[in-house]
């Protein structure tokens, strides 16, 4: 841009003075004066604007770098920005596949859950029903234990299962149900104890030793003790001695306490030892059974054949009599209480129970 100087307008002279006119100088001096000032003027405008001119091209140059640099740097953010958005467009549609993936996942286990939901409450329904069922089932095998075989043991575990069931349940409706089965609980810990096991292994004791046992027929008296000889006697002395011995040897006469004592052949020997150990396992079957009558019964039975047909001056004889008195004494039955009223308690309430309301 250049700065342009107008020319000066003309004026009219003025009227000059009559002294001025002789001291002014002459026309041709001034208009040489006034076309140098318009020159240079007009050269110093020239060169206002050729610079100034130079300086906006140079900034133009550098705005046109500055521009082509930022040019430059969209276009690479441009391209940057185009494959984060491509990334990022992929990276959406696999993001989108596994969130379907997860929706289908998602919606099976939902499925599952209410299935699951289902199957619990079918099965919360049904818990108490079969606790009350095995309760039932212990009370019955109690009872059977205790009527059947006399067994207060195995009566005692089976109401200890079913008192452990109902405390688990925690019911306050079963109070009076745990209170009566307490109180059978109670009274069979009160029974006497009946030694089962050990008036068995006595009675197997007395199987084993049976066919040790000498009969009485096979008793035999006690030899006679040997006559000492005398020394100062003469040989033939000693020797009508000795022979006299040995003929009294041939003949005994002994003093029997049971004159009837009963000859047995071989055979009835063993059938009679057998049908001894008969008895006594009978014997052992009606301890089982808590059958106190047949268990007696054997035990009597056995005796009068031990004291019969035995050696009753055995040792081995009078332990076993002994033994059988024993056991014979021995009490194997007791009197054992009623669970009848705990059972239909439990039956009672089971039936109060699917009759109410939301079952």
């Amino acid at each position: 841009m250049s700065d342009s100087t107008p020319d000066p307008v003309p004026r009219e002279p003025e009227a000059t003075p009559p002294e001025a006119a002789a001291s002014s100088a002459s026309p041709a001096g001034g208009s040489r004066l006034y076309a140098g000032l318009a020159l240079l003027t007009a050269i110093a405008a020239f060169a206002l604007a050729l610079w100034q001119w130079h300086d906006n091209r140079g900034q133009l140059d550098t705005l046109r770098q500055e521009l082509a640099r930022k040019l430059a740097e969209v276009d690479t953010q441009t391209r940057d920005g185009q494959l984060i958005a491509k990334q990022g467009r992929d990276a959406g549609n696999e993001a989108q596949i596994k969130i379907g993936v997860l929706e289908n996942k998602l919606a099976d286990s939902q499925n599952q859950q209410v299935a699951l939901e289902a199957l619990y409450q079918e099965l919360s329904r049904n818990r108490d029903e079969w606790t009350f069922a095995e309760i039932e089932q212990s009370l019955q095998l109690a009872s059977q234990q205790l009527q059947l075989a006399g067994n207060v043991k195995a009566a005692l575990i089976a109401l200890a299962n079913a008192e452990t069931r109902l405390q688990r349940m925690d019911h306050p409706q079963l109070a009076p149900l745990r209170k009566t089965l307490s109180r059978d609980i109670e009274r069979l810990k009160a029974l006497p104890h009946v030694d089962a096991v050990g008036i068995s292994v006595r009675i197997d004791t007395l199987i084993t030793a049976v066919d040790a046992l000498p009969l009485a027929m096979e008793a035999r008296p006690m030899p006679e003790p040997a006559a000492t000889a005398d020394a100062d006697s003469s040989p033939w002395v000693r020797f009508w001695r000795e022979a006299w011995g040995e003929i009294k040897q041939m003949v005994r006469i002994q003093h029997m306490d049971k004159p009837d004592v009963p000859l047995l052949a071989p055979s009835q020997s063993f059938f009679l030892r057998e049908n001894l150990k008969l008895r006594l396992i009978g014997a052992r079957l009606a301890l089982l059974t808590r059958d106190q009558t047949s268990y007696k019964a054997d035990l009597r039975a056995a005796g009068d054949w031990l004291a019969k047909y035995y050696d009753t001056n055995n040792k081995s004889v009078d332990t076993a009599l002994a033994a059988l008195r024993a056991l014979h004494d021995s009490e194997i039955t007791i009197e054992v209480p009623e669970i009848g009223a705990t059972l239909e308690a439990l039956r009672s309430y089971r039936a109060a129970a699917r009759e109410r309301p939301g079952r």
